[in-house]
Formats: structure tokens, C-alpha cells, sequence
């Protein structure tokens, strides 16, 4: 399995949070039961407060699968998919 840092950005007029349905909608997509069946375990998430912006920390055997997971954020703003590592596994490898 491969780990990504994913961002998602949306302008505050395109913000799901303030659609009580999609918000509602954007919980039942980021629930863990979901993202596995998308094969993408969630390992952490956040949203940046005031900034429009939200992070996740998303573990993979496939990068495709990210994107599809991240498919319905993509409708609301740009999608950012990273590879990432851990800070052991840096370290063990003497750099970043």
C-alpha cells in the first residue's frame, strides 16, 4: 500500500458545508466503509478553518484509485494527489 497526502480546495461559493445535503453527502463519501470500497483507506483528514481547503492523508495500492475516491471533490475544485511518506520510512532511508 502506498501513502498520499490528497488537497482539495473549493471557493467559499462552491463550499459543501454550507449545503446541509451535500454536506451530508460529502460525510456518507469520506466514511471509512465507503472509501474501502474505492480500496483507498482514510488515515487521517482536516479541514484548513477559513481557507476552503481540505486535507487527507489516504492509503492505496493504486493512485487511480485515489482519483475516483476523489472524483466528486474534483466537481467543486482542484484535486491535488501526492505520494508521501512516512517520517520513519524517511528516516530509515536517510532523506526525504
Amino acid at each position: 500500500m502506498s501513502l498520499y497526502f490528497v488537497r482539495h480546495q473549493h471557493s467559499a461559493e462552491t463550499c459543501p458545508a454550507k449545503d446541509p445535503d451535500a454536506g451530508s453527502m460529502l460525510l456518507a463519501h469520506i466514511s471509512p466503509l465507503n472509501a474501502r470500497k474505492f480500496g483507498v483507506q482514510i488515515r487521517g483528514d482536516a479541514v484548513l478553518d477559513g481557507q476552503h481547503t481540505f486535507v487527507l492523508i489516504l492509503e492505496s495500492d493504486d493512485r487511480t484509485k485515489i482519483e475516483n475516491f476523489m472524483q466528486p471533490f474534483a466537481q467543486a475544485g482542484p484535486v491535488e494527489i501526492l505520494p508521501a511518506s512516512e517520517c520513519e520510512t524517511v528516516v530509515a532511508r536517510a532523506g526525504c
